[in-house]
């Protein structure tokens, strides 16, 4: 009995775990990666995306990178790239003949993240900004189109 516990528990850990990966696997189907020099050893920025009433936001984390090293575009009129190809800066104290001895708070230097929109996604209000290593990107939304209204009509 304890073994077809086990794997119950096995099976069913397994199918949670896929439960809560299908947006990644998802975002695999629709960007597929591409072996093209532009991808190529490319990281992914995690994002948050929070739906409300009026916008859509994501907020990402950047830590090291400033403003100025993030491009934040819209593709095709529906899709939504982030991306940066920022450098290591050396410090401002290191000179030329200094040598990292550990090297462990590494930034990604390549970053790239891409979002199919919504067709409520209003494109032309995009805002984005980066406050202490976190990006926000914010997106209103067209307003919902009016209700048909039934008139209910007398026939005499």
């Amino acid at each position: 009995m304890s073994r077809v516990g086990d794997l119950l528990n096995v099976d069913l850990g397994a199918a949670v775990n896929n439960l809560f990966n299908i947006p990644e696997t998802v975002e695999k189907i629709m960007f597929p990666h591409d072996n093209n020099q532009e991808n190529r050893g490319v990281s992914t920025i995690p994002v948050d995306i929070l739906d409300t009433p009026k916008d859509y936001i994501f907020f990402m984390d950047v830590p090291g990178l400033s403003k100025s090293e993030i491009q934040v575009t819209v593709e095709d009129e529906n899709t939504l790239v982030i991306r940066s190809n920022a450098k290591r800066k050396r410090q401002d104290a290191e000179d030329e003949s200094c040598k990292y001895l550990r090297l462990e708070r590494r930034t990604p230097q390549n970053l790239l993240r891409k979002f199919c929109l919504p067709q409520n996604a209003n494109v032309s209000t995009i805002t984005a900004k980066c406050e202490n290593g976190v990006l926000t990107v914010t997106l209103e939304k067209h307003p919902p189109p009016p209700k048909s209204k039934t008139v209910q009509v007398a026939i005499a």
